[in-house]
């Protein structure tokens, strides 16, 4: 009887994960885009404020404009990022950025744009993605999504390397890590809290922690998190966000 008994949980319970619904890593990464704006990123003017500088970013049709304003010494800069490429003005009027600093101020326009929208951008045609595995952390599970880059299109970061940690459920990026190269290399696991809408749009801040060994691989740093072996070295916070979005969208 009892031998039975365990061929019935047996089929049970693999009928149970035969029903477990399996997600590609593109459906997994268009859920979490839809969850966290979907297309409402796509025709959005957006402000915000980080670290003392005003951020704007506005999209319409496949076009775009990334800014930022910085109080300097000799007045306001104000740097524009766009399908055009970049264009600086100080005190609204325009000066020559030599070719040496294009790509310096471009990469820090585009990486705090970047970073304040996710989701969003991680189904851009340069954009390689890679189911690597699930995980537990803090009793939840999550899919590991491995995001790596081609070289064209790609930027001048194309072998930076990134993980998201997606929530199994309600499939919003939790936990996020990256390895980069530039000044000497690092590797960074960020964990999202304060998470808000604001006109359909999702945004979140983050504790920023830093992997004391550069060989650590990436995928591990959420047990080292767990175990409290990163160690914290800023917040990364949005501050005064404004979102307006077209009435051309959804």
């Amino acid at each position: 009887m009892k031998r039975y008994l365990f061929l019935i949980l047996g089929v049970v319970l693999s009928s149970f994960m035969m029903l477990e619904t399996q997600f590609s890593a593109q459906e997994i990464i268009d859920k979490t885009i839809q969850v966290s704006g979907g297309e409402r990123y796509d025709n959005a003017i957006i402000h915000f404020k980080f670290r003392g500088k005003q951020y704007r970013s506005e999209r319409n049709k496949g076009f775009y404009t990334l800014e930022r304003k910085i109080d300097g010494p000799d007045g306001v800069i104000h740097d524009v990022v766009s399908n055009s490429g970049l264009t600086r003005t100080i005190e609204n009027c325009s000066v020559p950025v030599t070719d040496s600093l294009i790509t310096k101020i471009s990469d820090g326009v585009n990486s705090v744009h970047y970073f304040a929208y996710l989701p969003y951008g991680l189904n851009a045609s340069a954009v390689r993605k890679n189911i690597v595995g699930k995980s537990i952390i803090k009793g939840i599970e999550y899919y590991k999504i491995k995001i790596s880059f081609n070289e064209e299109g790609g930027g001048t970061d194309f072998e930076d390397e990134f993980l998201y940690w997606i929530h199994k459920e309600n499939f919003t990026v939790d936990y996020l890590a990256y390895k980069y190269a530039v000044n000497g290399g690092g590797i960074r696991f960020r964990e999202a809290y304060n998470p808000r809408i604001i006109n359909g749009i999702r945004f979140v801040d983050y504790n920023n922690y830093k992997a004391l060994n550069l060989s650590t691989s990436l995928s591990d740093l959420d047990a080292l998190f767990e175990k409290g072996k990163l160690k914290l070295l800023s917040k990364i916070e949005l501050e005064d966000i404004h979102v307006y979005v077209s009435d051309d969208c959804c």
